[in-house]
Formats: structure tokens, sequence, C-alpha cells
């Protein structure tokens, strides 16, 4: 596998929708709110919290499976606060992780969250210093 990651965009009509995609995997499409865009597709904010997201949660159910535990399903919900002024970027991520499992517990869940901030998640890793992110989560036994 290369380290290296390749992604490709083309402007796909005469606003601003972008479709594109890495390796062989579905296209994603890219746009911004009427009126400059259709709504179309997702925006480059909407994808970057998903990344990180879906990162940070990859992560985390790595984590606790290498500590042992169970985990049946995860869900994750995130939101992401943007600045007033421009750029309008994010300045607080809320981040949720509900994970159902027989066997986690809180300490578990708390020592998977921060190895994921500290060390194993790289989207975290990107983000951190900029945004502030504040993590919480439920188990269900």
């Amino acid at each position: 596998m290369d380290d290296n990651f390749k992604v490709s965009m083309k402007l796909a009509n005469d606003k601003l929708l972008f479709k594109g995609r890495s390796r062989d995997n579905e296209e994603v499409s890219m746009d911004y709110f009427p009126p400059l865009g259709d709504g179309a597709g997702y925006t480059g904010l909407e994808l970057l919290l998903m990344s990180f997201s879906g990162c940070s949660a990859t992560s985390v159910v790595f984590l606790l499976r290498k500590m042992g535990k169970s985990i049946e399903s995860m869900t994750i919900n995130s939101e992401g606060i943007k600045n007033e002024e421009l750029p309008r970027a994010f300045r607080e991520i809320k981040i949720k992780y509900t994970i159902e499992s027989p066997d986690v517990n809180a300490a578990d869940v708390s020592k998977a969250i921060k190895l994921s901030e500290d060390s194993v998640c790289p989207v975290w890793s990107m983000i951190k210093g900029n945004v502030n992110v504040i993590p919480e989560f439920e188990i269900i036994s």
C-alpha cells in the first residue's frame, strides 16, 4: 500500500459542483449552497466533519477491540460550530460516540478517545490546536 493518498476532482457544471474520487471508490459530489452552487453535494466542511468523525471512530473501535472489548455497534454524531468571521472555519466540534457493547466501561472509552486524540487519528492531529474538540460518549450494554 502506498503511504501517499491521491484524489482527483473535476468541475461538473457551470457553478461549483465538483465530482471526485480516490482509488476505485464511488464518486463523491462536492458543491456549495445556492446561489453560488446548487447544493447538489457535500460542502468541504461537511466532508471534513465526516472525515474527522470517521477517523476518530475507527481508531476508537480499533483501540477498544485491541483492549479485548466486544463492540456490537457504534454511532457517531458530530456538530461543527463555525466562526462568525471569515474564514468561517470550525472553531469547535462536538462529537458523541454511542457504543453498544456488553463489556465496555467508561474508563475504557475515555482511554480510547484520549489515545485517538493523542496518537492514533491523523485527522484529529491535523485539526488539534485549531479546533476545540468536545468528545462525549454513551455506552449501551
